[in-house]
């Protein structure tokens, strides 16, 4: 190994734009297996089918890539600028996750990363692969290996310096590179993170239940969300961050450096009547570039319709009421279901 490598590679790494950046080995993460089968067993995974059909490689980073020999993870905060909890105050606006308000941070940050990737080889060759999100690599865990962050009660990774609000991306080498010692567990007593949820999603502390967390529900659950969870929803229609908000942890949180992060002011709190009305050409063009687009304006609908419904305002049942025979079954029923409940408002019944 070349003198200094891993002191070159950290600075270069806040060159390119990452905030934090540690080591691990690939087989540092020995307990996700065992954790990986107990959380499949269960059936919290729901309809991400995908997390089962490549669990070997998810459970072992070492059996993705045989060859690597070490970890470089990388975190980017995209801390908002205002209280991501504000919005939910807002009936008959809907709220979009705080990471999902402007560009998609998947391809910012494997920019990031191919060009880190790309010093690294010429600084010291060897081989190289980068993952952010859309491979089966257990990226938190190997953030706790690499003493990034520790995983939270609500299994989030969560940092001293970078509190509840940053991204991770990965640089698998087959470069033998000194690594950083792991980091410990800091949540203490602290449950915040488990009180606040809406929909109880989990059921002890470091476990979750998808199936009831408002994140999967609105984007990647197809079909109706069974009706005891609607309410729940309140105005959330892409992803929640309730959990991440009430860390304590985010008074250390650094500000986003990348303006790309930073919330286009037409996805804050924007208004539920006139979501409702984007045909899926509208959808398109206003979601362009944007992570909301990948799950299609069907579902983006069956959303607002929810929230539309959880808005107590009797003036968006004829929004609703325009969707009751929407060529989508999820959108209908949920047009119906939200016309039911303003109706039911109105009229002061439970």
């Amino acid at each position: 190994m070349k003198d200094g490598l891993k002191q070159r590679l950290v600075a270069q790494a806040r060159a390119e734009g990452f905030d934090a950046c540690r080591l691990c080995r690939p087989w540092d993460v020995r307990h996700v297996p065992e954790r990986l089968a107990a959380f499949l067993a269960r059936g919290y995974h729901g309809q991400m089918g995908w997390l089962e059909e490549r669990s070997q490689w998810r459970g072992a980073p070492e059996v993705l890539w045989p060859q690597a020999r070490t970890v470089i993870m990388l975190g980017e905060s995209y801390t908002p600028e205002c209280d991501p909890l504000a919005g939910l105050e807002q009936k008959t606006s809907g709220n979009i996750s705080v990471y999902a308000r402007n560009r998609d941070y998947h391809d910012t940050v494997k920019k990031r990363l191919k060009r880190l990737a790309r010093w690294l080889i010429d600084a010291a060759g060897g081989e190289v692969k980068v993952f952010v999100d859309t491979a089966p690599v257990p990226e938190k865990p190997l953030g706790q290996a690499a003493g990034l962050g520790w995983q939270g009660k609500h299994t989030n990774l969560v940092s001293r310096e970078l509190g509840s609000w940053f991204f991770l991306g990965s640089v698998f080498t087959t470069l033998d590179i000194e690594t950083d010692p792991a980091e410990v567990d800091h949540c203490g007593s602290c449950r915040a993170c488990l009180d606040i949820c809406p929909t109880k999603a989990f059921p002890a502390p470091y476990q979750l239940d998808a199936r009831r967390c408002i994140s999967y529900l609105t984007i990647e659950h197809k079909g109706p969300v069974a009706e005891e969870l609607r309410p729940g929803l309140g105005n959330r229609i892409y992803g929640c961050d309730d959990c991440l908000a009430v860390c304590p942890w985010n008074k250390f949180a650094v500000a986003a450096r990348e303006v790309k992060y930073h919330a286009r002011a037409d996805l804050v709190v924007p208004k539920l009547a006139d979501l409702a009305g984007l045909d899926d050409a509208a959808f398109r063009e206003r979601f362009s570039g944007s992570p909301i687009k990948r799950i299609g304006r069907d579902r983006f609908l069956r959303n607002v319709l929810y929230a539309i419904g959880n808005s107590g305002e009797g003036a968006l049942c004829h929004v609703a009421q325009a969707h009751c025979e929407d060529a989508d079954a999820a959108v209908a029923d949920a047009a119906r279901w939200a016309v039911l409940r303003l109706r039911r408002d109105a009229n002061g019944l439970e």
